[in-house]
């Protein structure tokens, strides 16, 4: 990191991870051009999982190339600060790791129901239903977290 005086500690980056409701992946294809896609994490302990589709291309690149990039934004904030100083008020997060498929239904679920408590608390009286309906063909994927990076600017 070039800015060594806007790093973050882990705790710091972890609470950011916790507060956002997506993150931007970003998988290999193997050519010059990168694909990358907003998707829905929620972090248990030293992984992040999320839910997708069973197959595409998303599916197809992590299983030819597991190493992933996520990125977290918690906050960006241009800013004017007088005399002549445009600056922005930020916070952000970087993650590394492996990308590995879930199989096992107990831990689908209950990462499946760690992230509908993170985005939608209020409506948990439908998960049971939702699981024994759309367990089986929902993906679900975990990135164990090699490498966290928090960057912050805050507001003086």
């Amino acid at each position: 990191m070039r800015r060594s005086d806007r790093a973050r500690d882990r705790d710091f980056s972890l609470k950011l991870i916790d507060r956002c409701t997506h993150g931007v992946m970003a998988l290999s294809t193997g050519e010059p051009t990168p694909y990358c896609l907003p998707l829905s994490f929620v972090r248990v302990e030293d992984d992040l999982y999320f839910h997708c589709a069973r197959q595409g291309r998303k599916i197809d690149l992590l299983r030819r190339f597991p190493q992933v990039c996520v990125t977290f934004v918690g906050e960006d904030r241009p800013a004017f600060e007088p005399p002549d100083e445009y600056t922005t008020w930020f916070q952000s997060v970087i993650v590394t790791g492996t990308a590995v498929e879930v199989t096992d239904p107990a831990e689908k679920t209950e990462a499946l129901r760690a992230l509908c408590r993170k985005v939608a608390p209020d409506n948990m009286d439908g998960f049971d239903a939702a699981m024994a309906r759309s367990l089986a063909v929902t993906g679900v994927w975990k990135v164990h977290m090699e490498d966290i990076s928090g960057k912050a600017k805050l507001q003086k």
